[in-house]
């Protein structure tokens, strides 16, 4: 099986990977673009949960504290304190995100690359994810269809070579996390929403509610809205139903359609393997029916492990390694972009 090339250039170059998106504040050091040797991330979890979701000044807040221990806890358990400079390359996350995040990140990833003297690199959140299956499976072969879920994003994007992507699919309302994040609210879950839905739904029965599975024979593209929407109309009408039967009927659901597109994808392009990425992709029955979904088609699955899913800096490393070895630095100018998409070709 021909590899996607990870091992190609400077595979003793170490990168420290920068990752403030969200609400997570991550430092890793990858080298070579493959091998992890530390990843660090401070959840702000319990910073949001009372008020049901991210507070992005709240968030941005947090990471300024948070930042500097952070790095040096990554630097630390990578065992690169002591060179000058520690690593060969500093690479953050640029967008998409929240702006005062991504800024803070920014920021800190320039002073340290001007610091040390070494290249600077901009990383799109979405490619992290991307590069986050090719981790821990480096030899993976094109091409490659990965379904991308998360709390802002739902995408299957068909991965043609490193830096060569086509869009797919993608929702084109709320995105599958969103939909999770609604809802749990609404039953009095949690927050964040995808676990604690998840944690529940499996003391539930899949098919006590039959709810929508909106566009599930209409292409490659999503819609969450009116399964939320749904949701809430159900519970009104039937205040007595256990929420444990509406979690696992709305999580049956959501999941029914994503398995269902990606699988349908992966035959389209005629991949050679399927990709789980973000942080709905630690989903606990997305993981098992789409498995079983490639297993009955004789397709490779690749789920990451769950700490690959969620947002962290190992993967903003890896696909700076990636970056910096095919496009060169990025200028000190850039900044933040909250709203930054992938390059995506014809």
């Amino acid at each position: 099986m021909t590899g996607p090339g990870l091992r190609r250039a400077d595979p003793d170059l170490a990168v420290l990977g920068i990752e403030t998106s969200c609400d997570e504040t991550a430092a890793a050091v990858v080298v070579g673009g493959t091998t992890i040797a530390s990843s660090v991330v401070s959840s702000q979890v319990d910073l949001h949960a009372h008020y049901g979701g991210v507070v992005p000044e709240l968030a941005g807040r947090a990471h300024i504290e948070r930042f500097t221990p952070v790095v040096a806890d990554a630097l630390l358990a990578a065992g690169r304190t002591g060179g000058s400079p520690p690593v060969g390359a500093v690479a953050a996350t640029c967008g998409p995100g929240l702006v005062g995040s991504l800024l803070v990140g920014l920021s800190g990833a320039k002073a340290l690359s001007m610091s040390w003297d070494v290249p600077f690199v901009a990383v799109n959140h979405l490619e992290g994810h991307l590069f986050a299956s090719l981790l821990e499976a480096p030899d993976l072969g094109w091409p490659l269809v990965v379904l991308l879920v998360s709390g802002g994003h739902t995408l299957l994007v068909s991965m043609e070579g490193l830096g060569r992507y086509r869009l797919l699919g993608q929702t084109i309302d709320d995105a599958a996390g969103e939909a999770y994040d609604k809802v749990a609210r609404y039953l009095g879950l949690g927050y964040p929403g995808g676990p604690a839905i998840d944690a529940v739904a499996g003391q539930g029965d899949p098919t006590a509610f039959a709810f929508p599975r909106a566009m599930m024979a209409e292409g490659l593209d999503f819609s969450f809205s009116g399964l939320k929407t749904s949701v809430v109309r159900t519970v009104e009408r039937h205040p007595e139903a256990a929420t444990v039967d509406v979690a696992a009927s709305f999580q049956q659901a959501v999941v029914d359609v994503l398995v269902a597109k990606a699988t349908r994808a992966a035959a389209a392009v005629g991949a050679r393997g399927l990709c789980l990425a973000g942080g709905v992709a630690a989903n606990t029955l997305l993981r098992r029916t789409m498995t079983e979904a490639c297993d009955r088609l004789g397709l490779p699955a690749y789920l990451p492990s769950r700490v690959m899913c969620t947002d962290n800096a190992a993967m903003v490393a890896a696909a700076g390694w990636w970056r910096l070895t095919h496009d060169g630095p990025s200028p000190l100018s850039v900044g933040a972009d909250p709203n930054l998409s992938l390059a995506f070709f014809d």
